[in-house]
């Protein structure tokens, strides 16, 4: 298979001419995206010495079935410091080919005395091999309140993940524009071929059996009933159960167990159940809790999901009490320091289970809304649920629109009602507060109230 190798320039907006200055060789693995999703969020450190994460989005496209395909390859990356974040470009000389190098990370297809390829040497890329993208004279540009700092980025390895080491770091002296200029960088990258059908499956190591969904068992340790994240991802890694566990292929082919990206489906969803990792990976089990374990392919990025249930038998009792109750206003969800939640609400008549008592926040009481026995973290404000006892400061009438009355009740100056949630207004441009907690249409003029 032949192909000719097609070069996407990247726009280089946040390049600066410079004059090139020396600048030490860093040679560093870095798992490729073919989107521009990060794959770790930068670091952002205003002091003079930071240490930044580099971010890169290198996509190298190709197919192993088409030699009408080109292979295309694409590259930048981003760093952040003190709130600015710059990106780096690079487009290929016609003339200087030498400025971006690929080169198969196994050393296939290379010569031995010269194990580097420029681009014009190389007219095609198999889908799923990991190749190597030396880009040259790279600059990123911080801005000037930047200037002359020193900063030290980190980049990270084949898996995406970033070790403050001499091998995955390059300490570099931003000039007094705030442009750090770089010998060169290497990442690694996956040629990808999204033309590509083929789907991920996972299996049951032990049995052979395609699995959708997997039930493991595991015991807390005697101290405290704790557990760590490893002992959870060692009783599902193939790797480590040396025939155990689960194993993701694609078309037969195993598919590299991701231990830091399932560690971190563990952690995330623990702490979607309000259950506390400390730094070492510890924690107090539960009796039961479910994460994802995630597998994606390097020939194509198909995925697949396989939620793991954990039963604990000694594992902590965490079902929280709580009640069901009765939604009587429009309600938002409010996170621990009353801030909104995305934009779902819940809608007036509908029930919700909640805890079974109020929390205040800020001053006022709150709802924490519990799902499948757990907390959720989310909020519901209390008046939309139980209302809030006003006086009248003198007689009322109930409507039930801005022209007609709901009944031919007249509530008594000093009488004390119960209203929920915030005030409608009408069409007559009036506000009115709902009372009674049924569904009828029965209001009272906000004006009423003291």
């Amino acid at each position: 298979m032949k192909k000719n190798l097609r070069i996407v320039s990247v726009a280089a907006a946040a390049l600066l001419a410079v004059a090139p200055v020396a600048a030490s060789a860093v040679s560093v693995n870095a798992d490729a995206v073919t989107t521009a999703t990060s794959i770790n969020t930068p670091i952002t450190l205003p002091d003079s010495n930071a240490k930044v994460n580099i971010t890169p989005n290198v996509s190298l496209t190709t197919s192993n079935a088409s030699a009408s395909v080109d292979t295309a390859l694409s590259a930048s990356f981003t760093a952040t410091v003190d709130g600015t974040t710059a990106t780096s470009t690079f487009s290929v000389d016609a003339k200087d080919p030498s400025s971006v190098k690929m080169w198969a990370a196994d050393g296939k297809g290379s010569n031995p005395n010269n194990p580097i390829k420029s681009l014009k040497d190389i007219t095609s890329a198999d889908a799923g091999t990991l190749y190597k993208v030396q880009l040259t004279n790279v600059s990123l540009n911080f801005g000037d309140k930047n200037g002359n700092k020193d900063v030290t980025l980190v980049l990270p390895d084949e898996n995406g993940n970033h070790f403050d080491n001499n091998k995955n770091t390059i300490k570099v002296h931003l000039d007094r524009n705030g442009v750090a200029k770089l010998g060169y960088v290497v990442f690694g990258v996956y040629a990808k071929d999204f033309a590509n059908p083929q789907v991920v499956t996972w299996f049951n190591v032990t049995t052979g059996a395609p699995v959708t969904s997997a039930n493991i068992q595991l015991y807390a340790g005697s101290d405290a009933g704790k557990m760590n994240v490893a002992q959870v991802i060692n009783a599902v890694s193939p790797l480590e159960n040396k025939g155990n566990g689960y194993v993701a292929k694609q078309n037969g082919n195993t598919i590299n167990f991701d231990t830091k990206t399932n560690t971190d489906n563990l952690k995330n969803a623990l702490k979607a159940m309000n259950v506390d990792v400390d730094p070492q990976g510890w924690f107090v089990a539960p009796k039961s809790f479910t994460f994802n374990l995630t597998a994606t392919s390097n020939i194509n990025n198909a995925t697949a999901t396989l939620p793991v249930t954990v039963n604990v038998p000694n594992g902590k009792d965490t079902t929280v009490p709580s009640q069901s109750k009765t939604i009587m206003h429009n309600a938002y969800y409010y996170d621990k320091d009353a801030k909104r939640v995305g934009t779902d609400k819940l809608t007036r008549y509908n029930s919700v289970t909640v805890a079974m008592n109020t929390t205040t926040i800020n001053g006022k009481a709150y709802y924490e809304v519990i799902e499948n026995g757990k907390a959720t973290g989310k909020f519901i404000n209390a008046d939309n649920i139980d209302g809030t006892k006003r006086t009248l400061k003198h007689n009322a009438y109930v409507y039930k629109s801005s022209k007609k009355r709901a009944n031919k009740v007249t509530l008594k100056k000093g009488t004390e009602v119960t209203t929920y949630g915030g005030a409608y207004t009408f069409k007559n441009g009036k506000q009115y507060y709902k009372i009674g907690n049924d569904t009828e249409k029965t209001y009272v003029k906000v004006a009423n109230f003291n």
